[in-house]
Order: structure tokens, then sequence, then C-alpha cells
């Protein structure tokens, strides 16, 4: 009997395809219908195996989850960028390939991120998703995140809005 091995590390430049094809599965499966689709088109369009691998060169906090040698998913992360929020550290995106979703390894990407984030002394963090976005927020949620500000994103024609959810080491 074989095992499959599942495992947490930092992206490498060799992983800038894979994360470049998780962005694009995960993306169009999370936001279709939310995000007017030529927009959405054009957000996937710019994160190129160029741009992954631009932000892998700069030292970009990125974790690569692996299931079976396969990236399956990634979670980017570093300082904050909300000026007005008290957390000292920010999960910018969490993704994973939608074969790979509802069976707990976004939790324990999550978790690594989370750990390295308080690695770099960043001991409280908040993540932002778009308030429609149900399946993100129950995420939030049931992670033992709690709702500390509104905020609201424009794409293309539309706004939408977003919340975001607040952690603390424990």
């Amino acid at each position: 009997m074989s095992t499959l091995s599942i495992g947490v590390r930092r992206a490498e430049l060799g992983d800038a395809a894979a994360i470049t094809a998780v962005h694009d599965g995960a993306w169009r499966q999370a936001y279709d219908g939310l995000i007017p689709a030529r927009e959405l088109g054009r957000m996937i369009a710019r994160r190129g195996p160029g741009w992954w691998s631009r932000a892998i060169r700069r030292g970009t906090g990125i974790l690569v989850l692996e299931v079976g040698g396969t990236v399956a998913g990634y979670a980017t992360y570093g300082p904050n960028r909300a000026r007005n929020l008290v957390q000292r550290g920010e999960v910018y995106e969490i993704y994973l390939r939608p074969e790979y979703q509802g069976v707990g390894l976004g939790t324990r990407l999550f978790l690594a991120a989370r750990r390295e984030l308080i690695r770099h002394g960043f001991d409280s963090m908040v993540v932002w998703a778009l308030a429609d976005n149900d399946g993100a927020c129950r995420f939030y949620r049931n992670a033992g995140g709690r709702k500390v500000a509104r905020g609201s994103e424009r794409f293309g024609d539309i706004t939408l809005a977003k919340v975001a959810f607040a952690f603390t080491r424990g």
C-alpha cells in the first residue's frame, strides 16, 4: 500500500507554471459570476509564469501545497497592507485547485501561512474576502476569524464589497 505525500514549502522558481495553473483554475471557480467575466479574464492573464517567477525571485512570501508531487495550492503573505487595521500580518491569497478543495488541505495551507507570519514577528493577521464569496467567508469564520472591517474593490464597472477577518496568535 502506498501513501500520498502532502506537504507545504516555500515556492521555488520551478513552481511558477504550476502556481499559474492553480491561480487560473481557482480564480475561475471562486469568482465566476461575482467578478465580471472580462475583468476576471484580464486579472488571470496578468498572473502568468513570468509574474510568479518575478515574485519568487523578489522573495515574496509564497507557500505551495504539494500533493503527491503536484502543486495543488498556494498562499501569499506578508505585512498587513491596510494601515487602518491593527493586525500586523496579512494572508493576501490562499487558493487551491478546485479538485483539492473541501478535504482539509486549505486549512493545512492556511495554518502554514499563519505560522510563517508568526515566525516573521507578526502575531496577529488579517485576510480579506469578497463579501459575496460565501465559501471563502465560511472558511475564514470556521478557522476562527472575526470580522473587523468592511471595504470595497472595483472590478471594471462594478464595485464589490469585501470583508476583513482577523486572527490572533493561539
